[in-house]
């Protein structure tokens, strides 16, 4: 019996590689509010699990920007039919009370997805946020956010390294 698209994908295609992401990581967040001026660099811990029989991952962190602590949650995905992957931030510090969706395409070590947010406090205008995850080795990552403005200029707002966190190594 032929196996399901998501079956194969759970076997060698984008959900395995989402699947290999989960366990326990820590490492370092780097912050800036301003292009190219570094505003915080602070330690920061994760863990990644599956989520409904591997449809999904959840990545759950803590961390703190100047002393205060905070933490968010990502829901990641990919979505089969149309070939994207998908997701859901909410955090404790950017976000406020809203959640961003985000979706984009894979890049040859992960994925790059865009979503926007804004206020009608600060203008009709919204703003853009592309987030790049890059896995660098079975036990390193790179989650990596980008500020895009609405005339479509980047800077880069948060850069996470991430090490998986195995008992007994230190990171």
């Amino acid at each position: 019996m032929a196996k399901s698209k998501f079956e194969q994908s759970l076997a060698d295609g984008a959900h395995r590689q989402l699947q290999k992401l989960t366990g326990d990581w820590k490492g370092t967040t780097k912050t800036w509010f301003e292009k190219d001026v570094l505003a915080d660099e602070s330690p920061s811990e994760a863990k990644i699990t599956a989520v409904l029989d591997n449809r999904f991952i959840s990545l759950d962190y803590q961390g703190s920007l100047d002393g205060k602590a905070f933490e968010g949650k990502m829901i990641v995905g990919f979505d089969i039919p149309y070939q994207r992957f998908s997701t859901s931030w909410i955090d404790s510090f950017h976000m406020g009370t809203q959640i961003m969706l985000s979706s984009g395409e894979a890049t040859a070590t992960g994925f790059s997805v865009f979503g926007e947010y804004g206020s009608p406090e600060y203008g009709e205008q919204l703003w853009g946020w592309r987030t790049t995850l890059e896995i660098i080795s079975e036990d390193e990552m790179i989650l990596t956010a980008y500020n895009v403005s609405p005339e479509g200029e980047e800077a880069k707002a948060t850069e996470t390294v991430y090490k998986r966190n195995i008992v007994g190594r230190d990171l």
